[in-house]
């Protein structure tokens, strides 16, 4: 059987509450990415083109600092990388998560919470940030009230 981590980002705690869910679901362990400097209301004010989530999304080399980097990747075979769709794709912040670590021979599955956009390019985006031999599945975007039975149900279907 293979192990697994939920790895996920939460700016609001929305993307927390699903992985936990996610977590119970897939038997898996969990793990918190964090900014070295947490987000506030302002920063997250997607109106506002000179917030702080507004200038990193504008450009794509932006890499956000993660608090740590004590994940211990090696030891799983499969990743669920969850976080909340800004701006139709994955915060850059996840790219700093996947650079930061050796996804080799790793299946990583996205997950995501959203107030009605789709997954976009987010794994395209994303499969840049990893070695060629990781995987990643194009995964799913779940409402923030998706029940562990419904998130269960999903991880069988992977057959990870």
């Amino acid at each position: 059987m293979s192990k697994k981590l939920v790895a996920y980002f939460s700016a609001s705690g929305v993307t927390a509450g699903l992985a936990k869910n996610l977590t119970e679901a897939a038997g898996a362990d969990l793990y918190e990415i964090r900014p070295a400097v947490p987000y506030t209301n302002a920063d997250l004010n997607w109106q506002d083109k000179n917030s702080r989530s507004s200038v990193e999304m504008n450009d794509k080399s932006f890499r956000p600092a993660i608090a740590d980097t004590d994940a211990n990747i090696a030891d799983y075979d499969t990743i669920f990388v969850g976080f909340p769709i800004w701006w139709y794709v994955a915060p850059t912040i996840i790219n700093t998560f996947l650079e930061a670590y050796d996804f080799s021979g790793k299946t990583i599955v996205l997950f995501a919470t959203s107030g009605g956009s789709g997954m976009g390019n987010s794994s395209k985006e994303l499969k840049t940030s990893v070695s060629d031999t990781a995987v990643i599945k194009d995964g799913k975007r779940f409402s923030a009230s998706t029940s562990v039975d419904e998130l269960k149900k999903w991880v069988e279907s992977l057959g990870v």
